[in-house]
């Protein structure tokens, strides 16, 4: 791998397929690497809070052996009180690797660029990688084989829809993006997955027709309607993205046995209704636990080998 983990366009298919079987022999042995970042120190700065991704870097770390340190936004005010290049430069001198949830994706490139210790893309405005890996993790444990299986993406074209893109490409699946009109996925994000899957047999559907989008779907995923940030347009997209809902005549237009998926917080009765997230088919907390052990595998990969500087 690079020195950092930004975006799961960065990977090469041998590294994305590697991630996911070392989550696979570190899930089933979690034991196995328990002293592999013995000593380490994982600095994790946030601009926007979050249940699971403290939880699991922060549990990550402790069951690798090493030390995790939470930042709040009160506690770096990064890019206001302190510029993001100092930030790190300060950084790189104590801890042997950064994790950074932040809005601007800008913030996490421009830190990347400023020190020499690994980063991590913890979540960005345009990307949400780890998140993604765990997802198609998921998917791999329930499945077996990704080549070839459908997900469909219903809602947002945001952040995590963008990393789906990218990791749908490397794993050779079949994707179909519902948004509404004004709400498609960046173009070059969609320009760079389209390159990213053109030997992997990765195909794109792109609509305004959540039914086009879910017929014959092996897995449904949705998001928020409005994220962190966007609390002032909630209202008028509440009402832009209703036909858009996750429902039970929806998840009937994929098929049979289909899941559902989420990567929470979900707001039930918004985005997706309480009989398909509270239903067997529901995978968001299999999900939720794996952004453990896909996380696990990152940090060992590029804090394994990495040393503090100064």
């Amino acid at each position: 791998m690079k020195k950092d983990f930004i975006s799961i366009h960065d990977l090469s298919l041998y590294e994305f397929h590697e991630i996911l079987d070392l989550t696979a022999k570190m899930k089933d042995d979690p034991h196995r690497r328990r002293k592999a970042l013995k000593g380490k120190v994982l600095a994790m700065i946030f601009q926007k809070p979050s249940l699971r991704t403290r939880m699991t870097f922060e549990v990550g770390m402790l069951e690798l052996g090493g030390h995790a340190i939470y930042l709040s936004p009160s506690d770096s005010q990064i890019g206001t009180r302190e510029s993001v290049f100092d930030v790190g430069k300060n950084l790189e001198r104590w801890v042997d690797g950064i994790m950074f949830r932040t809005f601007a994706h800008q913030n996490i490139l421009d830190l990347a660029a400023a020190v020499r210790i690994p980063v991590i893309n913890a979540l960005s405005d345009l990307l949400h990688p780890c998140q993604a890996m765990a997802d198609f993790f998921t998917l791999k444990e329930k499945k077996g084989d990704l080549a070839g299986l459908k997900l469909a993406y219903i809602g947002d074209g945001n952040n995590v829809c963008h990393s789906l893109l990218f990791a749908a490409a490397k794993a050779g699946c079949r994707m179909a993006v519902a948004t509404p009109p004004g709400y498609e996925p960046n173009s070059e994000i969609v320009r760079q997955a389209l390159e990213d899957g053109r030997e992997t047999g990765f195909s794109l559907l792109l609509t305004n027709d959540p039914r086009d989008a879910a017929a014959d779907a092996d897995a449904v995923y949705t998001d928020v309607w409005a994220s962190m940030g966007q609390e002032a347009e909630k209202e008028a997209r509440a009402k832009t993205f209703a036909p858009f809902q996750v429902n039970g005549k929806l998840m009937a237009a994929a098929k049979k046995g289909a899941f559902f998926m989420h990567c929470l917080p979900a707001h039930r009765g918004e985005e997706v209704t309480a009989e398909v997230i509270d239903s067997p088919s529901s995978i968001v907390f299999d999900q939720a636990e794996n952004r453990l052990h896909v996380q696990k595998v990152i940090m060992v990969l590029l804090m394994g080998r990495s040393e503090k500087n100064g």
